[in-house]
């Protein structure tokens, strides 16, 4: 198998590290399996599993493979065809099979596996598109967004979509209003849904982030009392701040500063979850997918 850091996206690769990258080659081969990843933010996430045994599917098979992301083959990405029928948006995405990686798996297993999953694409950009690897030519219709360009990316709905797709086989909705109105997903492949438990969040601070677990899906508001804008992944227990800060993980805009008071770059990053930030200020509810009892998904007929 390549190593880790080999199969992480290039973009990523310029954004953040699993920590093992830095070790010599010689020590890497005689380390235990990495269960770390850092960003220059400072923001991290230690896993209580190998990242190999969380994600060995997508840095094996083709499953990981960027060019299969989308439900049309690669080499119509960029076709006519695609550029009329989906236009500044590009293919919509592949329906993943639920993975057999996953199967027995407890809750714990499950909800770090979303995180891991979705760390592949830290450093990846903010653009309105369907697929990561969807990198247009300059002459597409494009949506402009921080980016400043079109080129790989997506959005925070889009975002959370995709990698609970390419991590579980579930499908949601990507118009993040309609995720955020979700009581049941597709389990893609089966005759089952998938039950997505309504979180209600405290009012205080302290009890929100107790009522919270990893890989949670957290929906913000626009402004307080307003409209669902926006969605992040809760990290939750595995983060890793020096100040203590929960952290969020998300695809969003600037305006975000990590605790040095650096700007966080805009696209798919780590970043903190503050009392008094927008997203402390604005947040609305959350869905979780693997329950606290048992682990398993809520499958129905």
């Amino acid at each position: 198998m390549d190593s880790i850091e080999a199969q992480l996206p290039r973009r990523a690769m310029l954004a953040a590290s699993l920590s093992v990258i830095a070790a010599p080659a010689a020590a890497r081969a005689q380390a235990a399996p990495e269960r770390s990843f850092s960003a220059p933010s400072g923001y991290g996430v230690e896993f209580h599993h190998p990242v190999p045994e969380l994600i060995g599917d997508l840095l094996q098979t083709e499953r990981g493979d960027p060019k299969m992301e989308a439900a049309v083959p690669h080499r119509e990405w960029y076709s006519e065809h695609v550029r009329r029928e989906f236009g500044s948006w590009g293919p919509p995405p592949r329906r993943y099979p639920p993975p057999t990686i996953a199967e027995g798996k407890a809750v714990e297993w499950r909800r770090e596996r979303v995180i891991a999953t979705a760390l592949r694409f830290v450093g990846y950009a903010y653009q309105h598109h369907h697929v990561p690897d969807w990198d247009p030519p300059a002459d597409w219709p494009w949506k402009s967004t921080c980016a400043g360009r079109n080129g790989k990316g997506f959005d925070c709905s889009n975002f959370t979509s995709f990698v609970y797709n390419q991590a579980f086989g579930i499908h949601m909705n990507s118009d993040v209003e309609r995720q955020s109105e979700l009581r049941e997903a597709e389990l893609n492949g089966e005759r089952r849904s998938v039950r997505l438990e309504r979180i209600t969040l405290p009012e205080d601070h302290e009890a929100r982030l107790n009522a919270l677990r990893t890989g949670d899906l957290l929906y913000i508001l626009g402004k307080p009392g307003g409209k669902i804008t926006h969605v992040v992944l809760w990290v939750g227990a595995i983060g890793r701040s020096a100040s203590g800060l929960p952290l969020i993980l998300d695809s969003h805009g600037g305006g975000v500063e990590d605790d040095q008071g650096r700007p966080i770059p805009c696209g798919v990053q780590l970043r903190p979850f503050r009392p008094r930030s927008w997203y402390g200020r604005c947040a609305s509810h959350a869905h979780r997918i693997f329950e606290d009892r048992d682990g398993r998904v809520g499958l129905r007929r």
